[in-house]
């Protein structure tokens, strides 16, 4: 074995953490009959010479090798030498990737190439290890074949012809998920693979068989799903929750029938007609790992049954692929909410927070069932529903009698500490206080005495609005304590915040005594605070116009916009806060320039003169600038010409303005009938998927802000221009 391997020059390549001389003795380790030494050489081979996907040369070097192993009956563990080998050679770049790729990464790229290229080459391998005796390597070597072999119509017969004869439960579910795979890469094929796939899903076959068949359906053809996909996928689970645990084994008689005729009904599969390759859509690549990956990495804990600890895979599969048939995808959702099993419920959990994430729908039921999550004795499926009500914000309002149910039984939840960082509000605590509901109240006043209190209670008690007055008291008095130092802000920051909200101007003497007393090193966010405070109290703060004028005219004042809009706010004194806003036009921090121009906005007619030097940030490269200076100058003119077209234009090149625009077009009512606006906007009401959802990320606020611009784009139509809407 491992002919010629001491005769490659490892020393002259590289891999992620240096000279690649010792990959011979991780290959070496591959082939040890000790456990613990095959999978130290697995590590080192996805640590360091397939790092995060990587393919150096030592990589393409490892390859002849790595096939040597997978092919010897006398290895152990070759499945997953199989996996790796279609990691290493399953990377394609499609037209997008290759026109992003800079002149540093072309070696890289044609390691990639020459990797799928070599990998493709021994492909032959994989199909005699369609019938080996280790079921790993079986389990592993039907998505190899989809992914490496260049006879895509060759690797759908022998996946048909391999179910009826295949005795692992596991292996055949990875069967047709290949037969998926094929039909995405190779769209010739999907007609057949569609075929195929919707017989399995038919009467007559195993429930979690026809799931996975399914599954792949609306992963590849959902137009070829059942009408009445829910009913059956829900019958299907009901089934599999009553069965009980099946060990793998012969395939069951009557499942063996059928198979047979399904091995007949493959001969058509051995007409090799040219099949274009292509890549899954984008929301497909960017799903979970494949259900091989994900069947080797379930853990006992997050297994959703000891009966089929692979449903939950399928189901997130099947969830991919309806895509944005979102009244499908809810109703399965909310029977999986009420399934016995709870890791089947968490993992129902996990998926509705994604489906509201990204898909606009009515969610009402759904959110109910999540409420009711939070009543179970299991501390991690409350947890995990605490935690999606949290991220819904207004959505959560038919779970707020489940939430405050659950605040007022677990007071030892109403804060979260943390091993590093400070501490937070609990889940279940924000998620109520997020709707506004004065329940919240007794979680926050105890937060609030806390010797830390927690980071984000000013936003919690900005969110109750008026709610929270009882509040007010104890939060002068928290301000009142704190040592003005440098670490004065992370103390005081949130108890600024809340007062701000509540427009508590009874705090006036513990707001100035913060403002007075700041530090000068590591002040300025404090002084920020202090200031935007002042500024909520309005002519209320008239005694602190003094102090504020005396930072207007501070050399070198990075607060002196701050300073200037709370002066406006308190005693409008356009005069004084003009120069101060004309020169924050010039500042060098991007923040402080969008401040100033915001601020001149806020002063209306008042800053006329400025238009000019508006009008000339309209050409910005920044589109958030752009968009600030087109609300500022409408404002300052009254003239929205000048400034609709480039709030449009923004509206449809960034999304990030979205709500800034709307909350502008709403404010100033002017989406007529038949204008360029009311185009826009009902554009963007008619869209099931929300404005800034993102392939790979988001951002705790993310359906917050889309909601937001809903009710802006609706309020825009209806011509309302009072206040904003509550989210």
């Amino acid at each position: 074995m491992f002919a010629g391997i001491d005769e490659v020059d490892w020393a002259s390549m590289e891999h992620a953490y240096g000279p690649a001389d010792d990959v011979p003795a991780m290959l070496r380790g591959l082939a040890s009959g000790d456990p613990v030494e095959r999978e130290a050489g697995l590590d080192g081979m996805y640590g360091a010479v397939h790092h995060q996907g990587d393919v150096y040369d030592c990589t393409l070097a490892c390859i002849p090798f790595l096939f040597e192993l997978v092919v010897d009956p006398g290895i152990q563990d070759r499945g997953s030498i199989v996996e790796l080998l279609t990691s290493i050679g399953g990377i394609d770049l499609d037209e997008d990737d290759e026109d992003e790729i800079d002149e540093e990464e072309i070696e890289g790229a044609a390691n990639y190439a020459m990797a799928a290229t070599a990998v493709a080459a021994g492909a032959g391998a994989f199909c005699e290890l369609m019938a080996d005796e280790d079921p790993g390597v079986r389990l592993a070597t039907p998505l190899a074949l989809a992914t490496l072999h260049n006879r895509p119509a060759r690797v759908l017969a022998l996946l048909r012809e391999r179910l009826p004869v295949e005795p692992s439960e596991e292996v055949r579910l990875a069967l047709v998920e290949a037969a998926g795979r094929v039909a995405l890469r190779h769209r010739a094929l999907a007609g057949q693979a569609a075929d195929w796939l919707t017989r399995l899903a038919g009467e007559g076959f195993p429930p979690g068989l026809r799931l996975a068949a399914l599954a792949q359906l609306a992963r590849c053809v959902p137009d070829a799903l059942p009408g009445d996909v829910v009913r059956v996928v829900t019958g299907l689970l009901r089934q599999l929750r009553s069965a009980p645990p099946r060990r793998s084994g012969a395939a069951p008689a009557g499942e063996a029938r059928a198979g047979r005729a399904e091995a007949a009904a493959a001969a058509d599969a051995h007409n090799e007609k040219p099949a274009g390759a292509g890549e899954p859509p984008v929301e497909e690549r960017a799903a979970p790992a494949t259900l091989v990956g994900q069947l080797r990495a379930l853990s006992d804990e997050d297994a959703p049954g000891s009966g089929a600890p692979w449903t939950a895979d399928l189901l997130r599969t099947l969830h991919v692929g309806l895509h944005d048939r979102v009244a499908e995808r809810t109703a399965l959702l909310a029977d999986q909410l009420r399934s016995p099993d709870h890791r089947q419920r968490i993992d129902a959990l996990r998926m509705s927070s994604g489906l509201i994430r990204v898909w606009r729908g009515s969610y009402e039921e759904l959110v109910r069932l999540v409420g009711e999550q939070l009543a179970t004795p299991e501390p991690r499926l409350a947890g995990v529903a605490a935690h999606v009500l949290e991220e819904l914000f207004g959505l959560a309002a038919p779970a707020a009698d489940a939430l405050a149910a659950r605040v007022a039984a677990d007071p030892d939840a109403w804060v979260q500490d943390w091993p590093s960082g400070p501490a937070g509000l609990g889940s279940a605590v924000k998620a109520l206080a997020r709707l506004g509901d004065a329940r919240a109240v007794p979680a926050l006043a105890a937060a609030l005495e806390r010797p830390e209190v927690p980071h984000d209670v000013g936003s919690a008690i900005g969110h109750l609005g008026s709610a929270a007055a009882p509040l007010t008291e104890v939060l002068r008095r928290r301000l009142g304590e704190v040592r003005l130092d440098e670490a004065a802000y992370d103390r005081a920051g949130p108890l600024l915040t809340a007062l701000a909200a509540l427009r508590a101007d009874e705090a006036m003497p513990e707001v100035l005594r913060v403002l007075r007393g700041a530090p000068e090193h590591r002040g300025e966010w404090l002084h920020t605070a202090a200031l935007r405070a002042l500024g909520s109290f309005g002519p209320a703060a008239h005694s602190a116009v003094p102090d504020l004028r005396t930072l207007l005219r501070r050399p070198g004042n990075t607060s002196a916009i701050e300073a200037a809009e709370a002066l406006w706010a308190v005693a409008g004194e356009a005069d004084a806060v003009l120069p101060v806003l004309i020169d924050g036009l010039q500042a060098e921090r991007f923040r402080e320039r969008r401040s100033a121009v915001n601020a001149l906005g806020g002063l209306g007619t008042r800053a006329a003169v400025t238009a000019p030097r508006l009008r000339a940030l309209l050409r910005h490269e920044d589109p958030l600038l752009r968009v600030d200076a087109a609300i500022a100058l409408w404002d300052v003119t009254g003239r929205a010409d000048e400034s609709v077209p480039v709030l449009l234009a923004a509206w449809e090149q960034h999304h990030r303005v979205r709500v800034r625009v709307a909350e502008c077009l709403a404010r100033r009512g002017v989406a007529g009938a038949g204008s360029d606006a009311e185009h826009v906007l009902r554009a963007e009401l008619a869209s099931v998927r929300r404005h800034n959802a993102m392939d790979g990320g988001f951002g705790s606020h993310d359906t917050y802000d889309d909601e937001k611009l809903l009710a802006f784009c609706r309020q825009a139509l209806l011509g309302d221009t009072g206040k904003g809407p509550t989210i």
